[in-house]
């Protein structure tokens, strides 16, 4: 504990200065289908047949179809991964049904968070060689804009995600920018390896980078149980923070106490912003982790400490958020947005989890032919962890 509280106090103190790499972002779309990475001569190149799992339409889990389409050679500056598993999240759910305002090509591939291997690399490619183990970071950025060229990648107005705008995961290989690439943590197999980049990363930028959570500090932490909830608990944890979460399942609370959590309550029998008061005092928390929206915010705002703040990633109950602005201005609460992360806060954030301090929870893991009941799975909502997928 202390010694990732030293690791995250000295980043804040003094960001490295970021590598920003210009790298035009020309996407190979992936199309056709095979169960064994097979070659084709395919005019100016060679594309290979892998199978995955992709729709042709947005709507329910019956448009996800697993079949075979080929991906291309990498071009200048991009890396082909042989993934070894991937992983789920709710904006899978959100890309199959249609995201508005997002017009991605179809047929379309899911998924964001995978790892794998090294298998060809592009031209001017330096530093990786095939056969190097990796973990790909789900987001992609311009690398010319002024948020680039200070290291703030995730606030670039061109900044995409895998499995989003882009060809995702969920197949056998993908082309990526080589910047995307992070060497894999040892200690991790293949199925943690895939699990933690997109929820770590964003978990790991709303409590340290944007709320700069301190030791002896306190967090609640809505929906435990899910990715983000769950890494998040874990971070604030080994910063050395308390943790008060809320669950409607007794099973992922009681699973919460084990891990850490000194307060865990069920939201469906007890009004949850009396409980923080009672639990601290009547002071309040420091840190609301809020990834829900509509059905906690208000709760969140009640939870707050004078000064305290309120971080969000995702608005999963809906995105019309009940605030009431007496109680804001009243109680100097700070609310902040945040979407993945800077580079920055990936390496940071890859340093904890190779040392242990944060470990990927795994819940279940499907093969790649039942990419439809993983994502059933996710969306009943009953997982304590990672949903991943085997594609070796």
């Amino acid at each position: 504990i202390n010694g990732l509280s030293s690791l995250i106090l000295s980043d804040q103190a003094g960001k490295c200065q970021p590598q920003c790499v210009n790298i035009p972002f020309i996407y190979k779309k992936l199309r056709v289908s095979g169960q064994e990475l097979a070659s084709q001569e395919r005019g100016n190149g060679v594309s290979k047949l892998i199978l995955g799992a992709r729709i042709h339409r947005h709507g329910g889990l019956d448009q996800v179809v697993v079949e075979e389409f080929p991906v291309a050679s990498p071009g200048a500056g991009e890396v082909l991964v042989r993934l070894h598993a991937a992983a789920l999240n709710h904006l899978d759910l959100f890309v199959l049904a249609g995201i508005p305002g997002i017009d991605m090509p179809l047929p379309h591939v899911l998924g964001a968070d995978g790892a794998g291997v090294v298998q060809e690399i592009g031209a001017g490619v330096q530093g990786w060689a095939p056969g190097d183990e990796v973990v790909l970071n789900p987001g992609l950025w311009c690398g010319r804009c002024e948020y680039c060229l200070r290291g703030d990648q995730s606030m670039c107005p061109r900044y995409r995600l895998l499995g989003e705008h882009v060809d995702g995961t969920f197949a056998q290989a993908i082309v990526v920018p080589a910047v995307n690439l992070h060497r894999k943590p040892e200690r991790l197999d293949w199925h943690q390896a895939a699990a933690f980049p997109l929820s770590t990363l964003t978990a790991w930028r709303m409590l340290v980078t944007r709320a700069g959570l301190r030791p002896g500090q306190t967090v609640l932490i809505h929906g435990i149980g899910g990715g983000v909830s769950l890494v998040s608990m874990q971070i604030a944890l080994a910063v050395g923070a308390r943790v008060l979460v809320t669950s409607s399942s007794d099973r992922k609370l009681e699973r919460a106490r084990r891990m850490g959590a000194s307060e865990c309550w069920n939201y469906n029998t007890v009004e949850v912003a009396r409980e923080v008061r009672r639990a601290t005092d009547k002071r309040g928390v420091d840190v609301v982790v809020d990834n829900v929206g509509e059905a906690t915010f208000a709760t969140s705002i009640e939870a707050c400490a004078r000064g305290g703040c309120i971080v969000t990633c995702g608005v999963t109950s809906g995105p019309q958020l009940p605030v009431d602005g007496r109680r804001v201005f009243w109680k100097h609460v700070t609310i902040m947005g945040s979407t993945m992360g800077a580079e920055d806060d990936f390496r940071s954030m890859l340093r904890a989890v190779a040392s242990g301090s944060v470990t990927p929870v795994i819940d279940r893991v499907f093969p790649l032919q039942d990419t439809a009941a993983a994502l059933e799975h996710l969306r009943v909502g009953e997982q304590f962890g990672k949903i991943v997928i085997e594609l070796s």
